[in-house]
């Protein structure tokens, strides 16, 4: 495997890192502080191509590949992880999915508002009593003639308020049965549809997270994504994509806390000399390096397999997994770099350590990747 950085690969990331830092850093804290949602800076990143990454070009998209989209990813989450997560859900989920499985009449509808960001996309599997046992949902979709009515309610959703379309997985069979599951579109305005209750959150507060409500929710059957049944093996085949993203959000957090944690280290002077010349110190600064080093490597090889066709599910857990606790790590010893002031909203770490967590839960805690890992190398 050759991870050489391609001169595309390098040009998109200088885009993304321009962008960052002109768009998105002078703004953080109050977005964090005011949980605003900043849907123009997502508008503004639709005009270079960043919300549809992988959308062939014949759709409006960039037709660029999973190299490109981790480095996109990282470049805005070392700024900002609550942005580069609405980036990633956007991608990966929503647009993934009509991307996947939509027909062709699908695609062109959905996709070319999509990939520009005229409209925003969501992506609802979870519900408030099933964020690992899926197979259980309440949720559910009846057939009546040539429509699909929907009830229910999903949780914890990315862009669940001011989303403009989700992709809404919905149970059609009994519960815990086999094949018991199939995929909708929903679009926002919709009668019946609704968003609920917004999410008061510890990290990734620009970023929206909220419930969306069904209520005898009717849809015609040409929103529906695939064949009945097919909804729930669909979402794993998303969620194996989804997890390289949290990967590539996990090492921009944990990036952006070193580097900032760096370059503080050798700022601080106590002693007479900088802290970066103590032990305990630059001990701390290796453990980063080293974690970090061998995160984005598990990333890069789960690129690798998916931009080849090969399959990811496991090479995709482990950088998920390994990256995600990464982050948690890195940004905890950011914090601890930085003593007191590492405590305050002054400087960028106490950020990347609120978010970093969510980063070991969202798409599949920790816990369910070790799952997923154990039963590809037990096969």
């Amino acid at each position: 495997m050759d991870f050489k950085q391609s001169e595309i690969t390098a040009q998109v990331a200088q885009t993304a890192r321009d962008f960052a830092l002109q768009h998105i850093k002078p703004f953080v804290m109050e977005w964090d502080e005011k949980q605003e949602f900043p849907l123009a800076v997502f508008r503004e990143m639709g005009k270079l191509g960043l919300m549809g990454v992988l959308v062939p070009e014949k759709y409006g998209g960039s037709g660029l590949g999973y190299f490109e989209y981790k480095t996109i990813i990282e470049e805005i989450a070392k700024v900002c992880g609550s942005i580069g997560l609405s980036l990633a859900a956007h991608n990966s989920l929503c647009t993934g999915h009509i991307l996947t499985f939509g027909n062709e009449e699908q695609k062109q509808r959905y996709l070319t508002k999509l990939a520009t960001a005229e409209w925003i996309g969501a992506w609802g599997l979870t519900e408030p009593n099933t964020g690992s046992d899926a197979g259980n949902m309440k949720t559910t979709a009846v057939k009546e003639g040539d429509d699909w009515v929907i009830n229910g309610t999903k949780s914890w959703i990315t862009h669940g308020k001011s989303g403009d379309i989700a992709v809404v997985v919905c149970r059609t069979g009994e519960p815990r049965a086999r094949n018991n599951a199939t995929t909708f579109v929903v679009e926002r305005g919709t009668p019946g549809f609704s968003a609920g209750k917004k999410e008061n959150k510890l990290g990734m507060r620009a970023s929206e997270t909220a419930e969306m409500i069904f209520e005898n929710c009717r849809i015609p059957d040409t929103q529906r994504l695939g064949e009945i049944g097919d909804g729930f093996k669909q979402s794993l085949k998303i969620l194996d994509g989804g997890r390289i993203s949290i990967a590539s959000l996990s090492l921009g957090i944990a990036k952006g806390a070193y580097e900032a944690a760096l370059q503080y280290s050798k700022e601080r002077y106590q002693f007479d000399q900088p802290i970066s010349n103590f032990q305990g110190i630059s001990f701390k600064l290796a453990d980063m390096a080293t974690e970090i080093a061998a995160a984005e490597l598990l990333t890069l090889q789960a690129c690798d397999l998916k931009q080849r066709g090969e399959p990811v599910t496991k090479a995709g857990a482990m950088a998920k997994y390994y990256a995600s606790e990464v982050a948690v790590k890195v940004a905890t010893d950011a914090v601890q770099i930085f003593g007191g002031y590492g405590y305050t909203k002054d400087f960028p770490v106490e950020k990347h350590y609120r978010d970093a967590k969510l980063c070991t839960i969202g798409e599949g805690t920790s816990e369910i990747q070790k799952i997923v890992i154990s039963r590809e190398v037990l096969k």
